[in-house]
């Protein structure tokens, strides 16, 4: 059975319109006119594919109908320009419209210009996130809204203001070079990151994982692989981002339940996946010429796990080691206590609990669930049960995640006598 127009309508816009909002984007300079455009173009396709059928390449048939009302857009504003040049004299005539891309290369490039501006740094983390999911993830306002579990309006709000702030600052629809690239370059790997971290632990619900969200993050980092060949970082963070996603069906029991590292079934890890990491992480070493970056170094630590046939083949010491680059390179108290628990792995419990203890008093851990987490872990292998109890507790009154509340309520359980 062919597919009705509406369905194949929303398979298709999912799927094109980051690169439609991007082609128009270049002739308008404006992303949140060019998105206009773009929801302009679903409309007629509303109107004229369920009457007329669906057309041979739909893709081309929306980027073809945004374009036309983009340069409509333009011609008024340059008859408006010309009609105040008129009464002036002394107005300058707006300039012809930009030429439209020449072929597929042309918009991979309008692409990463739309990549670069919805993660413009001027712009909030939370505006990012959600810029880019709905821009260069095709996701809807009430979708983004239940994966990052605010309401809607909050969303909208953002949305809008983030194109509002693109426009009123003058943020030049391009791709950045030279000094500017590396720290543009940062933020839009930021973003894809915290959309994925949030796939794959959620912060704050009933749901410890949500798979969708892992995708879309998974997605937008093999685009920018494609679009930026010789970035390491960009290939870093793609194989981090598969190595981890590779784990995914192994971390939840049938009940939805978190299943933890040492425990879960290797042989549900999508080897698939792997293969993938382990070839991004090649390309990643390939065009580094210098030390490895922040996502080349995770990538590397989950390299070693998802190499390891069983839990007690893991490379410890190696990841101890990585962890130690990764502080040096991008300190962080949460990459402290993760060499810690690395440390606790290759060395034992008591030098690693000498390095938490050491982190107690650090502002941005005081509510971070997993220091208790952690520390109660190590008291219980170094046999000091009534204090690991303790620890499990006050990382359970922590815990935003309902699985992972629960989780840890069953370890604190599990101390007792």
């Amino acid at each position: 059975m062919e597919p009705q127009p509406t369905e194949a309508l929303e398979t298709v816009f999912r799927l094109e319109s980051p690169r439609v909002i991007a082609g128009v984007a270049r002739l308008v300079r404006d992303v949140g006119i060019a998105e206009e455009l773009t929801q302009d173009a679903l409309v007629a396709a509303l109107e004229q594919w369920p009457r007329d059928g669906v057309p041979d390449n739909p893709g081309a048939w929306l980027m073809a109908t945004a374009r036309r009302r983009a340069v409509d857009l333009i011609r008024r504003r340059e008859n408006y320009a010309c009609k105040l040049a008129e009464i002036g004299r002394d107005l300058p005539t707006a300039a012809a419209p930009p030429e439209e891309p020449a072929g597929p290369d042309d918009i991979d490039d309008d692409l990463l210009r739309l990549v670069f501006t919805a993660c413009h740094p001027v712009l909030s983390a939370e505006a990012r996130i959600a810029l880019t999911l709905r821009l260069l993830g095709g996701l809807t306002t009430p979708e983004i809204a239940r994966a990052f579990l605010v309401p809607e309006p909050t969303v909208a709000q953002r949305i809008v203001r983030a194109k509002r702030t693109l426009a009123t600052k003058n943020v030049a629809f391009e791709v950045p070079y030279g000094p500017d690239r590396a720290a543009r370059l940062g933020s839009v790997l930021e973003v894809i990151y915290l959309i994925f971290n949030e796939g794959y632990a959620a912060t704050a619900g009933d749901d410890w994982l949500r798979p969708a969200l892992c995708e879309d993050a998974l997605r937008l980092a093999r685009v920018l692989s494609a679009l930026m060949p010789k970035e390491p970082e960009v290939h870093g963070l793609t194989a981090l981002l598969e190595f981890q996603a590779s784990r995914t069906a192994a971390r939840t029991g049938p009940d939805g339940a978190p299943v933890l590292l040492k425990d879960q079934n290797r042989r549900r890890w999508n080897r698939m996946l792997i293969a993938r990491g382990i070839t991004a992480l090649d390309r990643a070493h390939t065009t580094g010429s210098g030390a490895p970056g922040p996502y080349v170094l995770q990538a590397a630590i989950a390299a070693c796990h998802a190499t390891a046939y069983t839990y007690q083949e893991t490379d410890w010491p190696r990841i101890a080691t990585l962890y130690g680059l990764l502080a040096a390179r991008a300190p962080s108290p949460v990459v402290e206590l993760n060499r810690a628990v690395a440390v606790s792995m290759a060395e034992g419990p008591a030098p690693a609990l000498t390095l938490v203890d050491a982190l107690a008093a650090e502002p941005a851990l005081r509510d971070y669930h997993l220091l208790p987490s952690v520390r109660g872990d190590l008291l219980l292998r170094l046999g000091r049960e009534a204090e690991a109890r303790t620890e499990f507790e006050r990382a359970a009154s922590l815990a935003r995640n309902e699985r992972e509340r629960e989780l840890l309520t069953r370890r604190a359980r599990g101390t007792d006598g």
